[in-house]
């Protein structure tokens, strides 16, 4: 489990809601959702996630740093692409166990591991619900 000592404990349903104060609601995995948004075109660029320590990092950095579930390792984006995501804005949605942040990517603007510069570059045909079609 994730130390989320870094944060105050989600106080009542108002005070999470409509408080002033950051009180992630990190799940029983110790994570929250990060969806990541270009600034500039607002294009979603990816979804993560973040523990504790990885939001920390990101609001003490400027930069973006994730938790990895896979690796099961911090990771902060772009060490090695370059592609380093600068925040321009962070945002939690109502109940404050989701993130959203606005970003500006370094090196080449990409965000996916495949090269590409959005994770979300494959669109599901409505009509069958099974083919995939690709961005161009």
């Amino acid at each position: 489990m994730t130390d989320t000592s870094a944060f105050p404990p989600p106080g009542d349903k108002h005070e999470l809601e409509e408080g002033r104060r950051l009180t992630p609601r990190f799940g029983a995995d110790g994570l929250v959702t990060c969806v990541t948004v270009c600034a500039e075109a607002g294009d979603v660029l990816m979804l993560a996630h973040m523990n504790a320590e990885a939001l920390a990092r990101t609001l003490e950095s400027g930069e973006v740093w994730y938790w990895s579930r896979s690796r099961a390792a911090l990771w902060r984006k772009g060490e090695t692409s370059g592609q380093i995501q600068h925040v321009v804005e962070m945002r939690v949605d109502c109940d404050q166990d989701a993130v959203l942040i606005k970003v500006r990517v370094g090196g080449d603007g990409g965000a996916c591991h495949t090269g590409r510069r959005s994770c979300f570059y494959r669109h599901v045909d409505l009509a069958d619900g099974q083919t995939l079609r690709f961005d161009e």
